[in-house]
């Protein structure tokens, strides 16, 4: 697994098989520790099913001291303040974009929907049906898609046609502004010190967004020193793809 979406994807797959304690997810080794009571086999058969590459490397015995199992109350605030934040942040940036004229902008902003689709989806990780969720995850999945292949139908429109060049003023303040609203995020996230899959996962999508952040603000430089319209283009054709990217493994969800 080297995504969130596929991190929840493992995580429903394995959800109601029995006698399952906890999943501990290392990202950058791509290992994935089941604590679980009894010689399941039906966990394995899961996982491989899933043509993640799965194979069993070895089993060992856990007490019961070995787990450190957060509370869901603990986590279930920390998701719900940087979902708001980062669906706050779809309606500023997604407005000021079309004010500005700037596809960076409005680019960024689905991609700030996407993580709150993440987000939201995490939330709903512990309790709640696996039908209702695989719902939940199409429906987000198809929204993105949409609205990411409008976004690139948009910019090509803008690439061959004549228009003004956008607001690099507007560019740079609002992007500014969700670089810090996603340092927030980040650094509450990593407060949190969770080793649970579907937290580790919410911090990757967060790190990807500052990224996002330093690009769109770049390209509102460039739009500055170059007063032409294609380094906005440009950037938001990349973010506009990498939306396009997530929803599709979020659709892996809903299968």
């Amino acid at each position: 697994m080297d995504c969130p979406s596929e991190e929840n994807l493992i995580r429903m797959k394995l959800e109601g098989v029995e006698g399952i304690r906890q999943l501990e997810f290392d990202l950058e080794n791509r290992r994935l520790s089941v604590f679980h009571s009894g010689d399941n086999t039906e966990i394995s058969q899961k996982l491989e099913c899933l043509n993640l590459g799965a194979k069993l490397e070895k089993t060992d015995s856990a007490d019961n001291t070995e787990f450190n199992i957060e509370t869901y109350t603990i986590q279930s605030r920390l998701l719900w303040t940087v979902l708001i934040i980062n669906f706050s942040f779809f309606v500023i940036e997604i407005t000021t974009g079309f004010i500005s004229g700037s596809m960076g902008l409005v680019a960024d902003s689905l991609d700030m929907l996407a993580d709150a689709s993440v987000y939201g989806l995490s939330l709903w990780a512990v309790g709640g049906a696996i039908a209702r969720k695989k719902k939940v995850a199409t429906l987000s999945g198809y929204f993105q898609l949409t609205l990411a292949c409008i976004g690139l139908l948009e910019v090509i429109r803008r690439f061959v046609s004549v228009e003004e060049v956008p607001d690099f003023k507007m560019m740079i303040g609002v992007s500014l502004l969700a670089l810090i609203a996603n340092s927030v995020c980040l650094y509450l996230l990593q407060k949190s010190k969770s080793k649970e899959a579907h937290m580790q996962a919410s911090m990757i999508f967060t790190s990807n967004d500052i990224i996002i952040n330093f690009g769109v603000i770049t390209a509102g430089i460039l739009v500055l020193l170059t007063q032409s319209k294609y380094p906005d283009l440009i950037i938001g054709s990349i973010v506009f793809l990498i939306v396009v990217r997530g929803a599709i493994r979020i659709l892996k969800l809903g299968k």
